[in-house]
């Protein structure tokens, strides 16, 4: 499913391939920092972006990185580095019709103050840690 999106003021546009339209929602600190709420994602195979330029990238971790507009600040992307995979927010996309919650990470992060009435995957920070954080270097 190949989808369009932007960032709020319109300086960074994308098209998206390979669209999955199942969102997980992240409920780290950091996610919740960087969006003011738990991150409602979906991810994409590959995405090309207009507007590039306008896009700053900030190292968020030893294996990812967060991307921005510059101009407006909309968060554009979450991407793991080592395998270019890219996380992009439901709500950058224009169509968000066949969207649906699916996973919730970080829940053991999740602050007691929301819940979703969702039924859905949920995985620890440690699962999550396990299947995509690199190993530690065997001294």
């Amino acid at each position: 499913m190949t989808r369009t999106g932007q960032c709020l003021c319109g300086a960074v546009k994308f098209t998206a391939q390979g669209v999955s339209p199942e969102v997980g929602v992240c409920h780290c600190g950091m996610c919740r920092r960087w969006s003011g709420g738990p991150l409602l994602a979906v991810e994409v195979e590959s995405v090309a972006f207009d507007g590039a330029e306008n896009i700053t990238r900030f190292g968020s971790s030893g294996w990812a990185e967060r991307g921005f507009c510059k101009l407006c600040g909309a968060n554009l992307f979450y991407r793991i580095v080592d395998s270019d995979r890219y996380i992009i927010p439901a709500g950058a996309f224009d169509d968000q019709s066949g969207f649906e919650m699916a996973s919730q990470i970080f829940i053991d992060d999740k602050p007691g103050y929301y819940d979703f009435a969702n039924q859905t995957r949920m995985m620890t920070g440690a699962e999550v840690f396990a299947m995509y954080a690199p190993p530690e270097p065997e001294e």
